[in-house]
């Protein structure tokens, strides 16, 4: 995948070596763009070090799947160089949280379905982020920036039946990154790596008084705190 993502890239700066492409873009006061992208989730994860059943669990993530991001994008001329952004977006992806007992000893088999020292979640977040994009002087056809903010996320997996780890709805967050504009001549292109820190503790304990019985409370008990951190790369199209 890193191959095609540089051939594309190399793409894209041969395409902007020609005269300049739509020149007023920049100077509209109010623009509108949608996003498509690749999402990679992932947990930080405080282990509870209670012992269940005589035993001391630590959970930790494994390899990162990667998932699909769509969003739309409403952007405002500050000035120059600074634009505010409001991109509202749905993400699909899963993490997996890997186990291990500190006396080395298995995990008890429930669930024959996986495997019993893994348990996958599943996530839909809806994110609603209110942005600051900073962007150098235009060169020719490219324009390179940063962007930085924050906003609330709602995710909408909350299958009680269906989960050994439930995790809470909402969430808040901030997020910084980087990009670079590529002007064509019927639109705008912007490839954005962005790094997302959630800051809310978003596990469900086992003793909450809600409708949820998990068939192995070892995968929840075993952790205290879990927050969410994601890894997107999306191609904005404005």
């Amino acid at each position: 995948m890193k191959k095609q993502i540089t051939i594309l890239l190399l793409l894209l700066l041969a395409a902007s070596a020609s005269a300049q492409n739509r020149p007023y873009i920049d100077d509209k006061p109010v623009h509108f763009g949608f996003s498509l992208g690749v999402n990679f989730m992932h947990y930080s994860v405080k282990d509870s070090e209670l012992p269940i059943n005589g035993e001391i669990y630590h959970a930790r993530m494994s390899s990162m799947l990667p998932g699909f991001s769509v969003g739309f994008i409403a952007d405002v001329r500050l000035s120059r160089h600074l634009n505010l952004r409001f991109c509202p977006g749905m993400h699909f992806g899963e993490r997996t949280l890997t186990y291990k007992s500190e006396s080395g000893n298995p995990i008890p088999v429930l669930d024959r379905s996986h495997r019993p020292d893994q348990n996958s979640v599943l996530c839909i977040p809806i994110s609603v982020p209110l942005y600051l994009k900073w962007s150098a002087e235009r060169e020719i056809n490219y324009r390179p920036y940063l962007i930085a903010g924050g906003g609330i996320s709602y995710d909408f997996n909350q299958n009680k039946d269906r989960t050994d780890l439930l995790q809470r709805p909402f969430d808040f967050f901030v997020e910084v990154g980087a990009g670079c504009d590529f002007y064509f001549n019927w639109f705008k292109l912007c490839p954005q790596l962005t790094y997302s820190i959630g800051f809310n503790n978003v596990l469900t304990p086992t003793q909450n008084k809600v409708d949820w019985t998990p068939l192995n409370p070892l995968y929840t008990d075993a952790i205290s705190r879990l927050l969410n951190r994601q890894i997107t790369l999306t191609f904005n199209f404005e």
